[in-house]
């Protein structure tokens, strides 16, 4: 139950992170001027309330972290347990992860029109959460390696993944006074998506290598949920790439229906990236030998 918790908690801790760090991005760096105070209006509450989420989350990550390092349920509430906790390295790297995540919150609930000032805080803690996990498993030069090549592959990820929900209500947005500025927010996201979507593959494959090597995936558990991982990640690229080479061009046609058919599909391509999130917030806690 405790470890049932764990996982839980961090897949609320990750998709809630990822997902408003690349709505974010959007925000603040892909959006026209003109159309950023209304998307920042748009999305104020849903930050608030995924940043709130991420808050408690990792501070009940850190106290059940001390449950799972010491006798169970009974050591989740001790003081005793959050000291020692804090001289492992989890516990070192997650205070900061709590702190940032406060002070994200914080910006939220107080400047949430300063997005830039979200975009590094949300970034930053991505950036922690890549020296925590199978990630820090290798120490020296090739653990930096490792660490980083993580980094990477987390901040495209919440690129991508975060990012789709602007889009879809700029796909809402075609149609009205603003519709030219969406078009230019989408087509911005379209053409950097393809370096998030190419630095996700590359830095996962990376990562894969460095955890299990040369070992075929299939034979362990590790390597299966893996697999699975890899499979809906496949099937978000084909999705994006229907998206962007079949759909997007008949919208310049005035085809309604091509509209419908990318708002439920990249719909579909979010559902995809929470059941990666799930699998990777599961096998995360796995030993990968």
């Amino acid at each position: 139950m405790l470890t049932a918790s764990f996982i839980g908690l961090r897949f609320i801790h990750f998709s809630t992170l990822m997902l408003v760090f690349g709505c974010t991005l959007f925000i603040n760096r892909l959006t026209p001027f003109h159309l950023q105070p209304l998307l920042s209006r748009q999305f104020q509450l849903f930050q608030r309330v995924c940043l709130g989420l991420s808050f408690f989350s990792a501070l009940l990550m850190y106290a059940l972290q001390g449950g799972m390092m010491g006798d169970g349920w009974h050591d989740v509430w001790q003081p005793e347990t959050w000291l020692a906790l804090a001289d492992t390295h989890f516990g070192g790297i997650w205070i900061w992860q709590i702190l940032i995540a406060m002070l994200a919150l914080s910006v939220a609930l107080i400047q949430p029109r300063y997005q830039g000032r979200l975009l590094l805080l949300c970034g930053a803690q991505l950036l922690l959460m890549a020296g925590v996990g199978h990630a820090a498993i290798n120490d020296g030069a090739l653990g930096f390696i490792q660490r980083t090549n993580h980094a990477l592959h987390l901040i495209g990820a919440a690129a991508w993944f975060g990012g789709l929900l602007p889009v879809i209500y700029c796909m809402k947005l075609v149609r009205r006074s603003l519709q030219n500025y969406a078009v230019m927010a989408m087509m911005r996201f379209s053409r950097y998506g393809h370096l998030f979507v190419a630095g996700v593959l590359a830095t996962g494959v990376i990562n894969a290598l460095l955890i299990q090597g040369g070992r075929v995936p299939w034979d362990t558990a590790w390597g299966r949920a893996l697999l699975l991982k890899s499979a809906l990640v496949a099937l978000m690229v084909a999705i994006a790439l229907v998206n962007r080479y079949v759909l997007v061009p008949r919208l310049s046609l005035k085809d309604s229906q091509a509209r419908y058919s990318l708002i439920l599909m990249t719909w579909t391509e979010v559902a995809l990236g929470a059941l990666a999130l799930a699998a990777v917030s599961l096998f995360a806690t796995w030993e990968p030998f």
